[in-house]
């Protein structure tokens, strides 16, 4: 891989076996309590390699506990805990604010988010890491968010993170790049323009992570965004524009086009997409999967205001060493850092 050759073979090496040795750096699971009845999952089917991992490791533990998993789409998971038939939705990505509603009329209380794995390097269907592609013929090599902010974004008054509307993302029209040479590329290329290939926009009231990550949650977009809903015919458009950007997962690259190290600002450092940096979480367009839960649970026809004990357990589980093992075992997702659990932690302690 591109990525890699730019590391020393040692360095390559230590940095896979330090990565592979992070599940180690979290505690151990021992049970507060034991549980027992059956825990239903809703969502996404592509975390169902690594969610049956879970669940039998948890069982060694547990044995008590059962599993049911309905794993349609990531769509559907909303669906699940809003008729009370499931106990948790599984996403590959953060729900959307309105997915949020069927739960929150009932309560007050929105759904629970907690973070479970990294997306994948560059495994399909399993939230891979986004890459920001160029003609191979662009002199560019890196850019910023704030830059890509500008090429794919427009001016706005701010935007969603989550439930809440942020101003402090807001920005003029003044940010918008319409050339490379605001980029900095000098001489013939200066005055060139940039075309922006991107998706589809998502259905109404759907964010992108790409929407979330750069453009500050906002849903407004730069009016030269040339759509094409399939990466494969993006990539094939940008192999024949010099003056073209997109991006895509890294499996989509064609030999047309190169990849772009990437910074959160101009201090950097720029990155470029490698299994390590994905792993570490500090490649800037490294994606997340979740799971949410709902603390009114039902039993019978009365609301407990409560978290469910036998979720709270396996949520434990997964956020433990032995959890987290279980990440790197099924392959394509990658265990969350330390630092990531512990922030997980708090929702649930």
């Amino acid at each position: 891989m591109k990525a890699l050759t730019r590391l020393p073979l040692a360095l390559a090496l230590f940095a896979a076996c330090a990565f592979a040795q992070e599940p180690d750096a979290l505690p151990d699971y021992h049970p507060k309590r034991q549980v027992s009845g059956t825990i239903r999952s809703w969502g996404n089917p592509h975390m169902a390699g690594v969610l049956q991992r879970w669940q039998e490791g948890f069982r060694r533990y547990q044995p008590q506990v059962t599993f049911t998993d309905t794993l349609y789409s990531t769509a559907t998971a909303q669906f699940g805990l809003q008729e009370w038939v499931a106990d948790l939705a599984v996403m590959g990505r953060q729900m959307w604010a309105y997915e949020t509603y069927g739960t929150y009329r009932r309560s007050l209380l929105s759904p629970v988010e907690v973070a479970v794995t990294t997306g994948s390097f560059d495994t399909p269907h399993q939230s891979a890491a986004l890459v920001v592609f160029v003609h191979k013929d662009n002199p560019i090599s890196r850019l910023t968010l704030r830059q890509l902010d500008g090429i794919f974004g427009a001016e706005r008054t701010g935007g969603w993170q989550g439930l809440e509307w942020h101003t402090e993302v807001a920005r003029a029209a003044a940010g918008n790049i319409h050339t490379w040479g605001q980029l900095g590329l000098t001489g013939e290329w200066a005055g060139r323009p940039v075309h922006p290939y991107g998706p589809a926009g998502q259905a109404p009231g759907g964010l992108s992570f790409f929407q979330t990550r750069v453009l500050g949650g906002a849903d407004t977009v730069s009016e030269g965004l040339r759509e094409y809903p399939e990466p494969k015919s993006r990539m094939a458009a940008l192999e024949r524009d010099p003056c073209g950007i997109a991006y895509a997962g890294y499996r989509d690259r064609t030999g047309g086009v190169k990849a772009l190290d990437l910074a959160e600002t101009a201090a950097g450092p720029y990155l470029a997409l490698s299994p390590q940096s994905v792993a570490a979480r500090t490649y800037p367009l490294t994606r997340t999967t979740y799971v949410y839960f709902t603390i009114d649970t039902k039993t019978g026809d009365r609301r407990v205001p409560r978290m469910d004990p036998k979720v709270e357990e396996f949520l434990r589980y997964i956020l433990s060493r032995q959890g987290q093992a279980d990440v790197r075992q099924a392959g394509g997702y990658l265990p969350l850092t330390p630092e990531m659990v512990r922030e997980q932690w708090k929702k649930i302690e």
